[in-house]
């Protein structure tokens, strides 16, 4: 069977690979406009402490050079910019056209400028050099990737020996309790929110299905391993609902 041919997952149904990558471009075509408006709705504001986080864990100097993979309207890479201040310089990637501009125009509007380029890429072949970044980062946005593995080698390779990857994600609940209401919330919820606010329940029931078919902590843990990365770690955020995994090119 050509690779063109073959199965994967597109939230809960079995999609042709080159299909999926149309539909996810599609699907966020359809919520950039709302995204960020979303996004505050959807967490109660609890993804910008996620991020947050994520951006505490860089360890990233002024005058390095980081990479948003999947970076969307630029939330994760307006913290990078900060932390590599003027004499660094940042890269905020995206597969799909509609956020890459959302992102370009809000860093822009933020006064960054001169030191960060915005690039359409594909986080499974990424368009840069070996060695190039000292801090790799990827926003809730390894779950809509086709070929995860590709994708890990990709930022794998792109980082300099030393640097360091970050994954924000969506995990799996491990509090007690709180897999059943998460999952009321995600299939109930979610969708008349996505309806109500952006007109598209259906864009936002295959958002909460991709985070179900996302590997666990652990899985996602041994697939970064896979790929290279040494002392290779997560942190659980909201009892599990959210989790960054991290680790080093050596």
């Amino acid at each position: 069977m050509a690779d063109s041919d073959q199965k994967v997952d597109f939230g809960f149904e079995r999609v042709a690979r080159t299909e999926k990558a149309e539909r996810v471009r599609t699907v966020f075509a359809s919520v950039a406009a709302k995204y960020d408006l979303m996004n505050d709705l959807m967490s109660l504001g609890a993804h910008r402490l996620w991020k947050r986080f994520t951006l505490s864990l860089t360890g990233l100097r002024a005058g390095q050079q980081a990479l948003d993979v999947a970076g969307g309207t630029g939330d994760l890479a307006a913290g990078l910019l900060r932390q590599v201040g003027k004499s660094g310089h940042v890269v905020l990637s995206d597969v799909n056209r509609h956020m890459l501009e959302l992102g370009r125009d809000r860093l822009l509007d933020a006064g960054f400028a001169g030191n960060v380029a915005c690039i359409l890429a594909d986080a499974e072949r990424l368009p840069f050099p070996d060695n190039s970044f000292d801090c790799v980062t990827i926003g809730f946005g390894l779950r809509n990737v086709t070929d995860k593995a590709a994708a890990l080698a990709s930022m794998h390779r792109v980082l300099k020996v030393g640097g360091q990857l970050l994954v924000l994600e969506f995990s799996t609940p491990q509090a007690p309790g709180l897999k059943p209401l998460y999952d009321t919330y995600s299939f109930k919820v979610l969708p008349r929110l996505g309806q109500i606010v952006a007109r598209d329940a259906a864009s936002y029931r295959y958002l909460a299905e991709s985070i179900r078919m996302h590997p666990d902590q652990e899985t996602l843990l041994g697939m970064l391993r896979g790929a290279g990365f040494a002392s290779s770690r997560y942190h659980n955020l909201a009892g599990g609902i959210v989790a960054v995994h991290r680790g080093y090119k050596i």
